[in-house]
């Protein structure tokens, strides 16, 4: 797997596609880890991550499994009031939750006001647990049902689907855009004193 195609390359069905970007999307959680250990908040660092996480973690992400996914599963009999489907919903808004919290309190926090500071450090943590949590919940639990109850021709219109997504309303080449992203937010944040 090359990371210039983020897995697309070799992912054959939905499943891997989504599964690679979540290894994606965890060297940014991984990052922001990092970053909140440091005793100074780091505007630009915190700018790109928050834009990384709403970018291409939640609108292009999230946006393949709630706009493709879910509904092909819901349709296959998974529910989704009451079951896993809901909870995976639930856990998207409270992450859209999180994040809107960091970005309201990052101004206050990188000029030094402590309370601002805490409740970004602390929605950050809150965060980062709650999608390490939730990826893992989705990679050994959700896709494996999905694997198992949509069959190769339906697995193969979500990955045209998936793919038509990727090169419409200017979202070609974001993948790639947001993997260097990843690698440029790593970077920042081993080089953190």
């Amino acid at each position: 797997m090359t990371k210039t195609c983020l897995g697309h390359c070799q992912a054959t069905t939905p499943v891997e596609v989504l599964k690679a970007e979540h290894r994606v999307i965890e060297r940014g959680l991984d990052a922001m880890e990092r970053q909140l250990t440091q005793s100074t908040i780091d505007r630009e660092f915190f700018l790109k991550a928050l834009d990384f996480f709403r970018s291409f973690a939640d609108r292009c992400h999230h946006a393949k499994e709630e706009g493709e996914l879910f509904p092909v599963l819901e349709s296959a009999g998974v529910p989704r009031d009451g079951g896993p489907i809901g909870c995976m919903l639930a856990e998207h808004e409270q992450g859209r939750r999180l994040v809107r919290v960091m970005a309201d309190h990052l101004e206050a926090a990188a000029a030094g006001d402590k309370v601002a500071e805490d409740t970004l450090r602390r929605a950050g943590a809150d965060y980062i647990g709650l999608l390490r949590q939730h990826i893992q919940k989705e990679d050994h639990v959700l896709f494996v049902m999905a694997d198992h109850m949509i069959g190769p021709e339906e697995q193969k219109l979500m990955r045209s689907a998936f793919d038509r997504a990727e090169q419409s309303n200017g979202n070609s080449g974001k993948h790639e855009r947001y993997t260097a992203v990843a690698d440029e937010l790593t970077r920042c944040s081993l080089a953190s004193p």
